[in-house]
């Protein structure tokens, strides 16, 4: 499903959930399935409300109906619930609603603040802009090269001038590994 399909179905699911009456039709349909009659007097609503309310239910399948002699009879449809929570509420595809590039323009932003000719104003106080920072400076260091904590202290000078912070960060968050005074970048 395309991105801007997953939105659109997204919108119209919470275009139709957010109405108060087909919530509560929602949640009795959970517990019980009821015809239009029985929904209308536990909800004090009129019978062609309640049935306006089933059919825009009906769009999303998220309600299923049978026909019992005069009755239409209601149930709440969980496959699709589920159907909807695995492919459209899951982490991963909610994470394609928002463009990428918007998390690297502020990364971008971050590295602008922070960086004054190549080299660091401050240390970031927060985590997250901290390791922006961080990731930025492991890319200074050849991956798999060993360094003995002076060269690496040597190196970060040039970058700032607390470099045993910069190297219990750069540890911390897993961009370097020390080992016998000797560091390299993960």
């Amino acid at each position: 499903m395309s991105v801007q399909a997953q939105t659109d179905q997204l919108l119209q699911f919470f275009k139709i959930i957010g109405n108060e009456s087909r919530l509560k039709v929602l949640g009795l349909l959970a517990s019980d399935e009821r015809s239009v009659g029985e929904l209308a007097i536990l909800l004090g609503l009129s019978e062609p409300t309640i049935s306006h309310h089933l059919a825009v239910l009906r769009e999303l399948d998220l309600v299923a109906m049978r026909v019992d002699g005069n009755n239409h009879i209601y149930w709440l449809n969980t496959t699709a619930l589920e159907a909807l929570n695995r492919n459209i509420f899951s982490q991963e595809q909610l994470a394609t609603l928002a463009p990428e590039e918007g998390g690297r323009a502020w990364e971008a932003k971050v590295l602008r603040y922070y960086l004054v000719d190549g080299r660091l104003r401050a240390i970031p106080a927060t985590q997250k802009k901290r390791q922006i920072v961080l990731r930025w400076l492991a890319d200074q260091f050849e991956k798999g090269q060993d360094l003995p904590e002076a060269e690496l202290n040597k190196r970060l000078k040039a970058f700032h001038p607390d470099v045993a912070a910069l190297r219990r960060h750069l540890v911390e968050f897993k961009l370097m590994e020390r080992k016998s005074n000797l560091y390299r970048r993960l």
